[in-house]
């Protein structure tokens, strides 16, 4: 039994005339989502009457891959009931029959769902960011989302992120990421995207089958944007995105305000690391070491070394790069033994 389509929840705090110290200063410090009502009304792209026909004078022509699906996934890409495949097909196309794909889409009674998602503006669309400039995001790469009446099932980031409407409106339900046990994700080796997601629909819970899914609902924040509209998604936020109208177009800007781990030893490997060191350790084991990561990891008491010398302190103190570049030759020996 499924719960009402669209229950009730909490709205997304609103700002106006937002700049990079306010970003900097008030909305980042919060950590939690914000709409940037109307950043980029004054965007060419969204100021343009014809938004598809704006987009077509970057196009390079550059094929890209677009994923295809038949109506009856509500727009909703993921996996086949069974989970042993995905739901929807790949193919190759440039923007420009992308977007031609969508305007003959919008007038057929059962349209495809369409997506062509992530695709770095530079590759395809040269000159579109120099016209359509991202001032609260100067280091990151937009990326376009160009799409139907499709959703992107909810996961997360390892990144901060601000999203820009376009063309189209979209709408957003996110939830803070101590909700994780209650979102029922799916496999981690086995992704829509690369990045594992939610099984559980926020546009059509089915408690049933999914009962503390009701307890993430009760937390979670949505809005639902405009063109010329933007969202301040915080790092590890969990968000599903659905698109309303026949042609959507988005830009978002992905960054991070650490420095990118080396590679094998960012936060998702260490998890993959740890689910096979304490596979199969009982209960009380795995409390055990628990309250070990939290003291020395997530540094929960405070640093958890401040009683013993700075100079000896080794991976309990700063890590310098060289000392990181030692840690990971050891895990590599470690494993491969």
């Amino acid at each position: 039994m499924s719960s009402p389509a669209f229950p009730a929840r909490l709205p997304v705090r609103e700002w106006r005339d937002v700049d990079l110290a306010i970003l900097r200063d008030e909305i980042i410090p919060a950590g939690t989502p914000a709409l940037l009502r109307g950043m980029a009304v004054r965007w060419p792209a969204v100021q343009a009457d014809d938004p598809a026909a704006y987009l077509r004078e970057f196009d390079n022509g550059r094929p890209q891959s677009v994923i295809i699906a038949p109506s009856d996934i509500d727009g909703r890409f993921g996996y086949a009931p069974d989970m042993t495949r995905l739901n929807f097909e790949s193919r190759s196309a440039s923007v420009s029959a992308m977007l031609d794909r969508l305007e003959t889409a919008a007038d057929e009674v059962s349209p495809p769902a369409l997506a062509a998602q992530a695709i770095p503006v530079e590759t395809v669309l040269p000159g579109f960011s120099e016209a359509n400039p991202m001032p609260l995001a100067p280091a990151a790469v937009p990326r376009i989302w160009i799409g139907n009446r499709v959703a992107v099932a909810t996961h997360n980031d390892e990144n901060s992120n601000i999203a820009v409407v376009m063309a189209g409106r979209r709408r957003f339900t996110l939830f803070p990421p101590d909700q994780v046990g209650n979102l029922y994700i799916g496999p981690f080796e086995f992704t829509p995207a690369g990045t594992p997601i939610s099984l559980a629909d926020p546009d059509a819970p089915d408690l049933a089958r999914f009962p503390r899914f009701a307890d993430a609902l009760a937390v979670a924040q949505t809005v639902e944007l405009e063109p010329g509209d933007a969202l301040y998604i915080p790092y590890m936020w969990w968000h599903h995105v659905r698109s309303l109208d026949p042609i959507s177009i988005l830009v978002n800007y992905w960054w991070t305000e650490t420095p990118p781990p080396q590679p094998g030893l960012g936060p998702f490997d260490a998890m993959m690391h740890a689910l096979l060191a304490f596979e199969g350790l009982p209960r009380e084991q795995r409390d055990a070491w628990s309250a070990m990561f939290a003291h020395f990891v997530f540094h929960a008491d405070g640093p958890p070394a401040e009683h013993v010398p700075a100079a000896r302190r080794g991976v309990q103190g700063a890590i310098g790069a060289d000392a990181k570049t030692r840690l990971r030759r050891q895990i590599g020996q470690l494993l491969s033994r």
